[in-house]
């Protein structure tokens, strides 16, 4: 017997989670009138450690998102997580924006503004603390973000250059 299956049932072909973090405007005013111009900031996320963010233009809104999500995907970078909050403290830098990550305790929620929130959020991050200083400019601090994310270290990659075992290393 032949099993039938319902649409609703298949499985999404995209597994990321996508986020737009800033759209804008510009115009250039030409001799036929004023000619637009759009920009798009995303972030793409699995919810379960790989992020990467996009950025976009294009004179049409849907074609700017469309390009900063195919940047964002193809940039993707593994986020170290233990139970949903990041192994230590770190400092992430970019011209003059730095951004602090700190873990948080269960239940302490994602403490986090604008870019860095999308950020955790597609990363599946649920505990975690965060300062921004310097330029709040969205780029600047999404790329401060992720500096600090590739600053961060695996506990497994620690006990490797150590030349201990895992459990050696936790106790």
């Amino acid at each position: 017997m032949e099993e039938r299956r319902n649409h609703n049932d298949r499985k999404p072909q995209d597994e990321f989670v996508e986020k737009l973090v800033k759209l804008t405007r510009t115009s250039v005013t030409k001799k036929g009138g004023r000619k637009m111009s759009f920009s798009a900031l995303t972030v793409v996320g699995d919810q379960k450690g790989r992020i990467g963010y996009g950025f976009g233009k294009a004179n049409d809104v849907t074609e700017a998102i469309r390009k900063s999500i195919d940047k964002a995907k193809s940039n993707l970078v593994t986020l170290p997580m233990k139970n949903g909050t990041l192994p230590h403290e770190v400092i992430g830098t970019y011209n003059s924006s730095s951004v602090l990550l700190k873990p948080a305790c269960p239940g302490t929620g994602v403490k986090a503004g604008g870019p860095v929130r999308a950020v955790m959020d597609a990363a599946g991050i649920t505990d975690v603390i965060s300062k921004s200083q310097g330029s709040r400019t969205s780029v600047n601090v999404i790329r401060a973000t992720f500096d600090a994310v590739s600053k961060m270290m695996n506990a497994g990659n620690v006990a490797e250059n150590r030349g201990k075992s895992l459990n050696d290393l936790w106790g």
